[in-house]
């Protein structure tokens, strides 16, 4: 049925571009099986149209659970530890310290009523097996609906076999994308019908013969295919599987392309996720496909949906991943081309995180961790071709190190432990690669309260530094060595080393340590109870981040600084430090942060009796930056703080109103946190989901310009309230022809739920 969709951040349904069609008994199957199960599988065929099909159901189904609906798109990853790390990421839910991300999951779901879409479970089946057993035994209110080619396998799993579509569905697909570009009469039923029974309803099929309409008449095109159909069969018209049948078609439609299309669709397998028209010419351009002719080609594979344009503005593309797997198998050019391929898209993605290193001390930073984001799929294959291709292993470990500061940003620390920690063991040599690499995840530990890798790691780098002249990672390294120093006990000696290490740093010039040492020793000196040193040092890490443009260090710092200032009984100075660390935090997307802001905002709201508000900044910054093993809770009364705080607000609202607004706050995104902060708000605005559909006066007018006589008159019958048993007992037709109506008429309305079908309607 087609991908016509654009991914939203925070696994929200994307939005249907093109009509859906058909799936009626399908959609009711699913829905009484999500009613019944916990474990809804659709399982069939790649280009069946599992992924369309669980997305429709999913929103139809959406309000039957109060924590709505999550998509964690599964395509385009291929390393099956990280799967509870993207699943935490879809969540918007940082890792927590002291706890993996399949913990912190675990601990998110477990009370809350949600709908969790995963979708392309094949290629990872056992981590997405193993993951759906721990979530559906800890968390009693979740339900997972899944799409893969075949079932997980999970005690209770029920499956929801998606065949291809009826002959009469497959038809009305097929008209409806040969509509886009071309009129077909009375006339051509009988070659349409042919078409149709020589694809088996295959969706994708129909698809891809559709847009060929556009250069070849519908009596050739049928005549072409027939010709291939039996060449392959030999004259029996049923020996192809509905695989082959997909794959002869497709097949069919690479011999149409040109050869420069068909070259670049074979190159663009390398892409793992969406790319831009730049990527693409940089990286399949050359050879026999030059770099100026690639945009050509790519033109002409979207006028043949062999890619599909996505996005807001329409500026980026995808594949599907039968048609990726498909070109991963063609020949990418003369010999050697497709390594060239590999290295170009290595080469492409490593000058990515390169400008995200070298330029994040500037303007520039906010808009490339947005590009490092969108990127994040491509970013990943890059590092697994890097661990994998012969000499690469140092340019692997450089690139995983040098995203520090996003997966720090991303609340993603496992994944890059995961890629530096793989890399290190292909560079057992000393070089700079290594030390950097050894003091990342040294610093990692400490932002996780992983202390043990911290005090092995920060040795290791300071030694391989020093062997190897590498001066900024030795003067970093003994700034937290100091630190662990006096976390050991010998707190003078271990403070005076840090000051010694920070005096040094300054007199290096070094941008990035001196953003980073003034506010992680500023946190160090009020852990031990020098506030006034801390506050000193903030101000100072302040004055050095100024007028540089850079959001994320600077968020850091004043944050802490407004959390020291609450500490000390500063609020008005406090609270205003919070809320500019908040808005840059939200910039950057930096929970972690945000979570801090929002804690100390909490206790200003308290302070000043706006209970509800401080209740529901509680709630948000609880969940997700739990003080259990934070290092930040080693400041003194901060955990004090915190529970009088929590004692207080429970008191002035009372158990039940606390625990509501509490779980309020919880379910808010980062956004609407941002909102509510920047709106002085003692209540937040309800999250999308939960908001009341606005009204929509130019959707009666769209349905009477859309919808046929018949469509109108059940629409109207719907509004009334009846059901669709109802509405087939009135007008004396079947069931399921009214199912079928009401998909029709939330497709052509581009609405997802019957209860949004226009009070007035046209009939």
């Amino acid at each position: 049925m087609g991908f016509g969709f654009g991914q939203r951040r925070g696994g929200q349904l994307p939005v249907e571009i093109t009509s859906f069609v058909g799936r009626a008994e399908e959609l009711a199957l699913i829905r009484t099986a999500l009613a019944r199960f916990r474990l809804v599988t659709l399982v069939g065929p790649g280009g069946v149209g599992k992924s369309r099909t669980a997305l429709r159901a999913a929103g139809g189904s959406a309000g039957r659970f109060a924590d709505g609906v999550r998509l964690v798109e599964l395509s385009a990853l291929h390393d099956p530890e990280l799967v509870p790390a993207t699943l935490a990421s879809v969540l918007e839910l940082p890792e927590q310290p002291g706890m993996s991300p399949l913990d912190a999951v675990v601990e998110h779901l477990r009370e809350r009523r949600m709908l969790l879409l995963l979708d392309t479970c094949e290629h990872l089946v056992d981590a997405c097996a193993m993951l759906c057993d721990i979530l559906l035994r800890e968390a009693r209110g979740l339900v997972v609906l899944a799409t893969s080619r075949q079932p997980l396998d999970v005690p209770g799993e029920h499956c929801v076999p998606i065949a291809p579509l009826s002959r009469e569905d497959a038809v009305d697909l097929f008209l409806r994308r040969a509509a886009a570009v071309t009129v077909l009469g009375d006339r051509d039923e009988a070659r349409t019908l042919a078409l149709v029974d020589r694809l088996d309803g295959m969706p994708l099929a129909l698809e891809l013969a559709a847009v060929r309409l556009r250069a070849v008449p519908l009596a050739e095109l049928v005549a072409r295919l027939d010709q291939r159909f039996e060449v392959l069969t030999g004259g029996r018209r049923t020996a192809l599987t509905r695989h082959q049948t997909l794959r002869t078609a497709i097949d069919w439609s690479y011999d149409l392309c040109t050869p420069q299309e068909r070259l670049l669709w074979a190159r663009l397998a390398v892409f793992a996720g969406s790319f831009e028209l730049s990527a693409a010419e940089e990286v399949c351009g050359g050879g026999e496909l030059p770099r100026e002719d690639v945009v050509a080609a790519l033109i002409g594979l979207v006028d043949k949906s062999v890619v599909r344009r996505i996005g807001e503005d329409g500026g980026r593309y995808r594949l599907l991943d039968t048609i990726r797997e498909y070109g991963a198998g063609r020949p990418a050019g003369a010999q050697g081309a497709a390594d060239a391929v590999r290295e170009r898209h290595f080469a492409y993605y490593e000058r990515l995180v390169r400008r995200f290193w070298d330029e994040f001390l500037s303007p520039a930073q906010v808009g490339l961790h947005r590009a490092v984001r969108e990127e994040i799929a491509d970013v990943r294959a890059a590092l697994e071709y890097g661990c994998g291709a012969p000499g690469r292993g140092v340019d692997a470990l450089w690139l995983a190190t040098r995203l520090g500061p996003y997966w720090r940003a991303a609340g993603t620390l496992s994944e890059g432990r995961h890629w530096i920690d793989k890399a290190l063991e292909l560079v057992p040599q000393d070089c700079p690669e290594r030390a950097w690499a050894l003091q990342m995840t040294g610093i990692f530990g400490v932002w996780t309260a992983d202390l043990e890798t911290a005090l092995e790691r920060f040795p290791q780098a300071y030694e391989v530094a020093r062997r190897v002249g590498e001066s900024r990672v030795q003067l970093s390294a003994e700034a937290y060595l100091g630190a662990m120093t006096a976390f050991g006990g010998a707190v003078e000696q271990g403070l005076a080393e840090v000051e010694s290490a920070r005096l040094r740093i300054v007199a290096s010039g070094d941008g990035l340590a001196i953003g980073v040492v003034h506010y992680e020793a500023a946190l160090l000196r009020a852990v031990f109870g020098d506030t006034d040193g801390a506050l000193e040092l903030c101000a100072t890490g302040l004055a050095h981040l100024e007028d540089r443009g850079e959001r994320q260090l600077y968020a850091s710092t004043v944050t802490t600084q407004g959390v020291i200032l609450m500490l000390t009984g500063r609020d008005a100075e406090g609270a205003e430090c919070l809320r500019r660390g908040l808005e840059a935090a939200g910039e950057i997307g930096e929970v972690l942060v945000a979570a801090l802001a929002c804690l100390g905002l909490a206790w200003h709201a308290a302070r000043d009796e706006r209970y509800v508000r401080a209740c529901f900044l509680l709630g948000y910054a609880e969940n997700a930056r739990r003080l259990s093993g934070d290092p930040v809770a080693l400041l003194p009364r901060l955990v004090e703080e915190q529970e009088a705080v929590q004692k207080a607000v429970r008191a002035a609202l009372g158990a039940e109103a606390f625990e509501r607004w509490r779980e309020t706050g919880a379910r808010l995104s980062g956004r609407d946190v941002l909102e509510a902060v920047r709106a002085d708000a003692d209540t937040p605005a309800p999250a999308d989901a939960a908001r009341p559909p606005a009204p929509r006066p130019a959707l009666a007018r769209r349905a009477a310009d859309a919808l046929t006589r018949r469509e109108r008159e059940v629409a109207a019958l719907v509004v009334r309230g009846l059901s669709n048993r109802e509405i087939a007992e009135r007008l004396v037709v079947s069931k399921r022809t009214v199912d079928a109506h009401v998909e029709h008429i939330l497709a052509k309305l581009g609405i997802a739920s019957r209860t949004e079908i226009p009070a007035t309607m046209p009939t």
